[in-house]
């Protein structure tokens, strides 16, 4: 899959989650999260981000530290990958 279509799919599947209606379970949101942000900020952003001020950010935040591993391509095929299981669950 080349950069560009990468990122293209990447968007849409943005587009698709940010219209979602239903409600999602918070796992499900957090997982969206930190594939969101490890795909367009990298691990070096995440060492640089501030201490969490609530409970919100500290698992937000959290979220994000597991997924750190991943290369900014692997998290958004992750991010692709979960919002069309999310659209095409029967």
């Amino acid at each position: 899959m080349s950069d560009s279509n990468l990122d293209t799919q990447f968007q849409e599947a943005f587009e698709k989650a940010s219209n979602m209606t239903e409600n999602l379970p918070q796992d499900v949101m957090l997982r969206l999260y930190a594939y969101y942000k490890q795909a367009l900020s990298g691990t070096n952003r995440l060492k640089q981000h501030q201490e969490p001020q609530d409970l919100r950010d500290a698992f937000k935040m959290n979220a994000w530290m597991q997924v750190r591993h991943l290369s900014p391509d692997a998290a958004k095929k992750l991010y692709i990958e979960t919002v069309n299981s999310i659209i095409n669950k029967p």
